[in-house]
C-alpha cells in the first residue's frame, strides 16, 4: 500500500480539503497562529484556512503525498490531544474517536465506495477506521463530505488509501467547490424555521424569531389559488385568532395542524429562466430544498418568450420559494421582482 504511494505519489501534488467547525479550526491555528505555522514548517505542506465569519471553515492541504500525510498526522494527533484534555474535565469514561471530514468531488466518490461498497469495506477493514460517504452533496456544490473516525494512526492509514483512490480516479467534469456561507441575521420565517437571506441564498437559522414565529403560526390556513401573500419582512400576513384558526383546521391545537397545500403560478421570461435553474440544475434544486415547495418549470413552447413555473406547497413554502426565485435574478428591485401570474 505504502510502496504504491511512494512509487507513484511522491512527485504528485495533491490537494485535500477538510471541513471543520470553528472550535476545531481554533485548535489547528493555535495562539497567534503558532500551531499552524509549526504544522506548515514540519510537514512541508501548504495549509490554508478559509475566512473566519462562517460556522464552518475549509482547511485546504496541498503538497506532495508524503507532506500531506505528515500534515494529517499532526492534525489527527492535535485533535486527540484536545479530546484527552476535555476528558480530564468530564465524567465520561469512554474516549471518543478522532473525527475528520474530508470534502471530496462527488465524481470520485463512486471509486471510493467501489462496486457494491467493496472498496470502502476494504479500507475500513485494513485501517480500522470508520469511513462514511454522505449521500447528498454539500449545498451549492458538486462535493460530498467523507467522514473518517478512529485512532490517529487508523485515520492516517485511511487518508493514505483515500489518496491512492483519488490519484487513480481523477474527478470527472467540472467540480463546483463547497463554500461555507457566513451566518447573519434571519429575516424570513417559513415552515416553522427561521431563514437567513445571505446574498441569493436562504440558510436555515437556529434562532427562531418570536415575532415571525407568531405570524407564521397565525397565517391563514386557506389561501385562495394565485393569491399567496409573500412573507417579506414588514408586510402583514393575513391573521386569524387562534380559536378561529383551530375551528377552521378542525384540530384541537393549531400548532399541530399544517396548512393544506396550494398552488401558485409564475410566468418568467425565457432569458431569465437560466438564473433560476442554475448550472446543471443546482439553483432550482437549492430553492426546492430551502423552501420545501414543489417547483415545476414547463418546457419552452415554440414562439413563446416566456415559461410557466408552478409552485406547490403551504403558503409559507410558496412565499419562501417566490422570495428565492426573485432573489436569483440579477439586480433585483428593492422589494424583489415579481411577474404576473
Amino acid at each position: 500500500m505504502e510502496s504504491k504511494v511512494s512509487e507513484g505519489g511522491l512527485n504528485v501534488t495533491l490537494t485535500i480539503r477538510l471541513l471543520m467547525h470553528g472550535k476545531e479550526v481554533g485548535s489547528i491555528i493555535g495562539k497567534k497562529g503558532e500551531t499552524v505555522k509549526k504544522m506548515r514548517e514540519e510537514s512541508g505542506a501548504r495549509i490554508n484556512i478559509s475566512e473566519g465569519n462562517c460556522p464552518e471553515r475549509i482547511v485546504t492541504i496541498t503538497g506532495p503525498t508524503d507532506a500531506i500525510f505528515k500534515a494529517f498526522a499532526m492534525i489527527a494527533y492535535k485533535f486527540e490531544e484536545d479530546i484527552t484534555n476535555s476528558m480530564s474535565n468530564s465524567t465520561a469514561t469512554s474516549k471518543p474517536p478522532v473525527t475528520l471530514r474530508l470534502v471530496v468531488p462527488a465524481s470520485q466518490c463512486g471509486s471510493l465506495i467501489g462496486k457494491g461498497g467493496s472498496k470502502i469495506k476494504e479500507i475500513r477493514e485494513s485501517t480500522g477506521a470508520q469511513v462514511q460517504v454522505a449521500g447528498d452533496m454539500l449545498p451549492n456544490s458538486t462535493e460530498r463530505a467523507v467522514t473518517i473516525s478512529g485512532t490517529p494512526d487508523a485515520i492516517i492509514q485511511c487518508v493514505k488509501q483515500i489518496c491512492v483512490v483519488m490519484l487513480e480516479s481523477p474527478p470527472k467534469g467540472a467540480t463546483i467547490p463547497y463554500r461555507p456561507k457566513p451566518a447573519s441575521t434571519p429575516v424570513i420565517f417559513a415552515g416553522g424555521q427561521a431563514y437567513t437571506i445571505q446574498g441569493q441564498y436562504a440558510i436555515p437559522h437556529p434562532d427562531q424569531l418570536t415575532k415571525l414565529h407568531q405570524l407564521a403560526m397565525q397565517q391563514t390556513p386557506f389561501t385562495p389559488l394565485g393569491q399567496t401573500t409573500p412573507a417579506f419582512p414588514g408586510e402583514k400576513l393575513p391573521l386569524h385568532s387562534s380559536e378561529e384558526a383551530q375551528n377552521l383546521m378542525g384540530q384541537s391545537s393549531g400548532l399541530d395542524a399544517s396548512p393544506p397545500a396550494s398552488t401558485h403560478e409564475l410566468t418568467i421570461p425565457n432569458d431569465l429562466i437560466g438564473c433560476i435553474i442554475g448550472r446543471q440544475g443546482t439553483k432550482i434544486n437549492e430553492i426546492r430544498q430551502m423552501s420545501g415547495a414543489q417547483i415545476k418549470i414547463a418546457n419552452a413552447t415554440e414562439g413563446s418568450s416566456e415559461r410557466q413555473i408552478t409552485i406547490t406547497g403551504t403558503p409559507a413554502n410558496i412565499s419562501l420559494a417566490q422570495y428565492l426565485i426573485n432573489a436569483s435574478f440579477p439586480d433585483p428591485e428593492p422589494h424583489g421582482r415579481t411577474f404576473p401570474a
